[in-house]
């Protein structure tokens, strides 16, 4: 009877998945403001057209997309329908990540057939066009200028590839051509050479970004700025402007031509219920649901009929933007073309600093792009490290059972039974959230792959690592040159977290010193903001010709500095933003152990007529040491993998010698094919060196 019952439960519930499931469909997107609300818009209609179904909808930020895409799909967590730019349509594709779409849902007559190509791989539809979005020029004012030289001010990121682009193909230059870096082609000079004598006339703004470009647009400082249709979100809702396609760089010249980003609506390999996301995936691109996103997303939909409304069609921001990608050009979605954005970028940036010739910079772009796609290593025979592993675990099992074995062991175990019953939780917990994830991350270091293709190469990452992958030891990029920054980053900081924090905290155990309490609250402030919103800040205030740093600088008659043009200056930005994090800790620790100083022998050590400093040095810096050593090894090692601040201030900037060990770790990981096995190297050895400099800290400690 209870076999007959627990069978009876096991169809009940398999039936309630199986209904559950069979009419749902989760759809994922990194819409945000208007593009999301007439995307929920369009999702409440199919609901009520489908009342059975059940459809959920996620907003993902569009940085963590891509991971959390590969992190979900495969264990059947992630979407049944998502969209996405169809530049990673190669690499999802080689991660399993998208499905080819069925016959039942393709209508190619819907889209202007130029859009299908880019969204196909191998003959086959892997998405179907939602939205299309590159980059145009904003206007304020209604003259269009006839080229771009007669411009008297224009603002766009110069320093990105992405915005480069344009005038790279209007001197007819090329990127990538199949799996060539083409950037170090004589067009590439060209345009470089365009936009450095345009930054050196002030007719381009030096460091520009995205939200200085809005600033300078919506104050009216500049009158033009290329941007895509994002830019708009953030401008003022009074502010008049038109968006018309990027004119030639001089009268007469080549069109610049951006790259053409077009938004997919693509299918999860299995999804829930697939004629539900079949049904979906055709009512998003349908007429009726691209006039919805038109007109209440703003979005240049790829739909054809939906143009036919009055509305979109007269729509002159729509209108613009849709000009703009009659003539942009499909971004290639070749695996190539996300290795190249890192090299390219860095190649303008130095030019426009003035550090090199266009000629020189492209010449250092192509190695590192030929680093960063070169062969992976080979195969190796995994038989001795299976036999070394199993051998360790062998001898744990031994040892385990010899342990076992000893009355001494098993009667502290049972005498520490009622204790393992209030840290058991603990354990679990840290083990599923450290020491699993760090297991994870040490084997996948001898491990080599693109695109989730993983396969054992034994110890080769770190032989690359520690030999500065074949070139000069002490190379720009390479583990001894960032491993030596990575020390100056974490002596420097140590050293001015320890003088300034213990400074404060002895002026502010004054007894004459009135309001300290205030005092306190205002300098631990730095530490309680989130060092994310503290590193912009400092960033905007380093800023080469809007920033506050500078703007001081002039009031006091001293030349204006370019802070990420330099190693000297960029590291010295990012030690002054770290320091202004990290001095409240060192401050508060010690007002803790100012507390405990006992008076008596102060006031003892006055009487023998001991002086201020000596009374400090000699008696209560004595008594700090216990407390401040602890707090001192903690602040090194969170130092030592400051993330933020480097990645967030001076990128590394300038290129790339700023980088420390963990932001390098990064970009391994995350802007070089996603090298995942190099990366974990990579963190592997930053845990080996903190390991080796704690134990040498706590040796010398005893030793003393």
């Amino acid at each position: 009877m209870r076999h007959a019952l627990a069978l009876l439960v096991l169809l009940v519930t398999w039936f309630s998945a199986a209904r559950a499931s069979a009419g749902q469909v989760v759809v994922w997107h990194a819409y945000r403001e208007a593009e999301e609300r007439a995307l929920d818009k369009l999702l409440d209609e199919f609901r009520a057209a489908h009342p059975g179904a059940v459809v959920e909808s996620l907003a993902v930020p569009y940085g963590a997309y891509a991971s959390k895409l590969e992190a979900a799909i495969p264990h059947g967590h992630g979407p049944d329908v998502f969209i996405d730019a169809h530049e990673r349509l190669a690499d999802f594709r080689d991660r399993g990540l998208v499905a080819p779409l069925p016959l039942s849902v393709i209508d190619r007559t819907a889209f202007d057939e130029k859009l299908l190509p880019p969204l196909e791989l191998d003959g086959k539809l892997y998405a179907l066009p939602i939205a299309l979005k590159c980059l145009g020029l904003y206007l304020r004012g209604d003259a269009t200028p006839a080229s771009l030289d007669a411009l008297p001010s224009l603002a766009y990121e110069a320093a990105n590839a992405y915005a480069h682009a344009p005038l790279l193909h209007a001197f007819g230059g090329k990127m990538i051509e199949g799996d060539r870096y083409a950037f170090a082609d004589g067009p590439a000079e060209q345009s470089l050479s365009w936009v450095a004598a345009a930054v050196a006339k002030g007719k381009i703004p030096e460091e520009a970004s995205e939200a200085l470009i809005l600033q300078m647009f919506s104050a009216g400082t500049v009158n033009a700025a290329i941007s895509g249709p994002w830019f708009a979100a953030d401008l003022p809702r009074d502010l008049a402007y038109r968006v018309v396609p990027i004119p030639p760089v001089t009268p007469g010249g080549n069109k610049p031509r951006p790259f053409l980003t077009i938004e997919g609506a693509m299918l999860a390999p299995k999804p829930r219920d697939p004629e539900l996301a079949g049904e979906l995936l055709k009512f998003l691109v349908a007429p009726s649901s691209a006039i919805v996103r038109a007109r209440e997303g703003r979005q240049v939909v790829a739909t054809r009929a939906a143009w036919t409304d009055a509305a979109v069609a007269s729509d002159p921001f729509l209108r613009g933007f849709a000009d703009a990608a009659a003539e942009a050009i499909p971004m290639p979605t070749s695996v190539a073309m996300r290795a190249a954005w890192e090299p390219t970028t860095r190649a303008i940036q130095k030019v426009l600093r003035g550090d090199v010739t266009p000629r020189a910079a492209m010449a250092e772009a192509a190695r590192r792009y030929a680093d960063v796609t070169r062969p992976l290593p080979p195969r190796a025979d995994p038989r001795f490290a299976l036999f070394l592993v199993g051998l360790i675990a062998l001898f744990g099992a031994f040892a385990a059972v010899r342990a076992a074995r000893d009355p001494q062991f098993v009667r502290e175990v049972k005498g520490s039974v009622s204790a393992y019953a209030y840290v058991t939780h603990a354990v679990i917990v840290v083990t599923l959230l450290v020491g699993v994830p760090l297991i994870i991350g040490a084997a996948t270091s001898f491990f080599a792959g693109r695109s989730g293709d993983l396969h054992y190469v034994g110890l080769a990452n770190y032989w690359d690592i520690l030999r500065a992958r074949g070139g000069p030891l002490l190379a720009s990029g390479s583990f001894y040159a960032v491993l030596a920054v990575t020390i100056l980053w974490t002596v420097c900081n140590v050293v001015l977290h320890l003088v300034i924090g213990v400074a404060l905290a002895l002026l502010l155990s004054r007894p004459a010193l009135r309001l300290r309490g205030i005092y306190r609250v205002l300098l631990i402030v730095p530490w309680a903001v989130p060092s994310y919103v503290s590193a912009l800040a400092w960033k905007g205030m380093f800023h080469r010709q809007l920033g506050a740093v500078n703007a001081v600088l002039r009031a006091i008659g001293v030349e204006p500095v370019a802070w990420f043009s330099k190693f000297a200056t960029a590291f010295a930005a990012n030690v002054a933003t770290n320091v202004w994090l990290g001095f409240p800790f060192m401050m508060v620790v010690t007002l803790g152990a100012l507390a405990a100083v006992p008076r008596e022998v102060l006031e003892a050590a006055e009487v023998d007529g001991a002086t201020k400093w000596q009374r400090f040095w000699l008696v209560t810096f004595p008594l700090l040491r216990p407390t401040l050593a602890p707090a001192v090894v903690l602040g090194a090692v969170w130092t030592f993998n400051m993330f933020n601040v480097v990645f967030l201030v001076s990128g590394g900037e300038p290129d790339g010698r700023t980088e420390i060990l963990v932001s390098e770790a990064y970009r391994w990981a995350f802007n070089r094919q996603a090298q995942y096995g190099y990366a974990s190297a990579y963190a592997v050895l930053i845990f080996l060196l903190l390991v080796l400099a704690t134990r040498l800290l706590r040796a010398q400690k005893a030793a003393a």
